[in-house]
């Protein structure tokens, strides 16, 4: 898994670090750089060479040389992507990605880890769900995947339903336990070769077509199918999981994201998931308040963006006794950072 990534001139993250870990969820005000470092990871799974608008303003250059740089420290090795900027004709230089192993075993062993590292890195996926996405039916094909906005999860629940059918079943009954007014996912097919879903209710089974479901539930059964899926992208990424969920849905919401995580406290067999979210939900923080290692406060000062974990603040324990208010109300109330400064 990745440890920490540090950031050098990527756009405000001008020089500092994200820890990682298994979960981390990161809070923050708007610009203190929780997108733009998700992003970074993207860009990771294939640097260009043309990058201008992907990582820093012309306007920026001014007549500098500037790095822009990636380093991706992981559980068995680092990444460095370097670029230097120059603002001749507008165009990059001398890119750069190397890798170094923990190992410093033979050349058929770096082989091999730098095959791993890039089918880990291209495994990367972040999720910003759009629930008008969510609903559309689609063109069944092998292999379907849920794209960044949700589009395609009819066609991901069908492929479920016919590969790995306990699952399916697995996943039905944690709907009901979500939503006790629907039993079960079915599908129809509106036309050859495309798929839609609906949710039957429990007491009159009606079928409730997915375009007149509500947003909040479109967007938890996205959540809750990514957790079901027997094979996961191995990094996942999610752009504030409260959108459009009622506060109480969000221990649902946070028991998915576990299940991803820390498969085998839910009896699965597979290898864990590393997942990032980004929130401004302080009742989602609140879930985390016994988990404060998983927990990064992503900060803007004059010198720049800084991300630190709750846990290894300085007095952190003090604070909280001090405040003796639920953690999202401490966080809210400023005393931690990552909240919008008022001028």
């Amino acid at each position: 898994m990745i440890k920490e990534i540090r950031y050098k001139n990527f756009k405000a993250l001008r020089d500092t670090t994200l820890p990682l870990g298994r979960f981390t969820l990161i809070v923050g005000a708007n610009g203190t750089g929780k997108t733009t470092a998700l992003r970074a990871l993207e860009l990771a799974k294939e640097p260009k060479n043309n990058i201008w608008n992907d990582v820093i303003s012309i306007s920026e250059l001014k007549n500098e040389r500037i790095e822009v740089s990636l380093l991706i420290r992981t559980t068995f090795g680092e990444e460095i992507i370097e670029w230097h900027l120059g603002n001749e004709n507008n165009f990059v230089k001398d890119r750069k990605r190397k890798i170094i192993l923990d190992d410093g075993e033979s050349d058929r062993k770096e082989r091999e880890q730098t095959s791993l590292r890039k089918q880990f890195l291209q495994n990367f996926k972040m999720f910003s769900f759009d629930a008008d996405k969510i609903a559309e039916p689609v063109l069944v094909k092998p292999d379907i995947e849920l794209e960044e906005n949700g589009r395609g999860l009819v066609g991901v629940l069908d492929q479920l339903r016919d590969s790995e059918p306990e699952k399916f079943e697995e996943l039905n009954r944690e709907l009901s336990g979500w939503f006790y007014e629907f039993d079960r996912i079915v599908f129809e097919t509106p036309k050859d070769g495309v798929k839609s879903f609906l949710l039957r209710t429990t007491f009159e089974k009606n079928k409730i077509k997915a375009k007149d479901l509500s947003d909040g539930t479109r967007l938890a059964l996205a959540y809750l199918t990514l957790a079901y899926l027997p094979n996961p992208p191995k990094i996942v990424a999610f752009e504030e999981p409260e959108k459009g969920i009622h506060p109480r849905l969000l221990r649902n919401i946070q028991e998915a994201m576990d299940r991803l995580a820390y498969p085998e406290n839910f009896g699965e067999k597979r290898e864990p998931i590393q997942v990032i979210a980004t929130t401004h939900s302080p009742y989602l923080l609140d879930l985390y308040k016994d988990r404060r290692e998983e927990i990064v406060i992503a900060d803007k000062d004059e010198k720049g963006v800084h991300f630190a974990r709750l846990s290894e603040m300085p007095h952190i324990e003090e604070i909280l006794q001090e405040q003796d208010a639920p953690l999202g109300d401490v966080w809210f109330s400023g005393v931690l950072g990552g909240v919008p400064v008022q001028p």
